[in-house]
This record gives structure tokens, C-alpha cells and sequence, in this order.
């Protein structure tokens, strides 16, 4: 049995202003998939690449008030690791220290997005997802 990540989550102060910013930083389709009215929680699903390729879809929920941890910390893939600085800074999120190379995996460097949640942006240069 393989013990892989399969799902990831962003909790968010501002739901709102977390779907824009991940919609305009890397362009992820974000769409609502429950509803606090269903019996559920308000609950939008991320949808982060073409199905049938490397990586993982994950969700997004309001932060609950007693829950002041940021511990959404996954690393995302990119082509171009300076248009995604770029973008990061255009949408309202900040990029953290410089970007750095991995002897043999790739460019990295690390974010914030507008809710304090930070990530990782990772351009490879010879490893790849599988």
C-alpha cells in the first residue's frame, strides 16, 4: 500500500479574496461544492491541472475562528518559476526569501497567499512528478 497525498486543503479568512488569488496566481478552476444549506459546509473544490497528469485537486473552507494555524504548505509545480513570482506578487500574495536551486530537482522558492497560508513553487529542471 502506498501512503500518497491525494487531497489538500486551504483554510481562509476570506474565501473570496482566497479564490482570486489562486484563480489569477496559477489559474486553478475553483467551484462550489456544498453548501452550509445542504446539511454540509460551505465547501469550493480546486481543481488544479488537467485530469489525467501529475498532481492533486484539493478544497478550500472559511478558517474556523478558534483556528488560527496556517498550515497549508504544498509545493506547486510551475513552468516558469518568475512569471509565477510575478503573478504570486500580482494577485496579492508575497514570495518569501529567493528563489533557489535543487541540485538536480529544480527551481524553488516559497509564498504566502492572502490568507497567511504559506506554499512552495517548484519549476523542475531534471526531476519530475509521477
Amino acid at each position: 500500500m502506498e501512503n500518497r497525498v491525494v487531497h489538500f486543503e486551504v483554510q481562509a479568512d476570506h474565501v473570496a479574496r482566497a479564490r482570486k488569488f489562486y484563480e489569477d496566481a496559477f489559474g486553478w478552476e475553483i467551484n462550489q461544492m456544498m453548501t452550509a444549506e445542504q446539511g454540509g459546509m460551505d465547501y469550493w473544490g480546486l481543481k488544479t491541472g488537467t485530469d489525467g497528469t501529475p498532481g492533486i485537486n484539493g478544497g478550500l473552507y472559511q478558517r474556523p475562528a478558534d483556528n488560527k494555524l496556517f498550515t497549508y504548505d504544498c509545493t506547486l509545480q510551475v513552468q516558469d518559476i518568475d512569471k509565477a513570482i510575478e503573478d504570486v506578487k500580482k494577485a496579492g500574495g508575497q514570495i518569501r526569501g529567493e528563489k533557489t536551486e535543487i541540485p538536480g530537482v529544480g527551481w524553488f522558492i516559497g509564498g504566502t497567499d492572502t490568507e497567511g497560508n504559506r506554499f512552495g513553487i517548484m519549476q523542475p529542471t531534471q526531476w519530475q512528478a509521477k
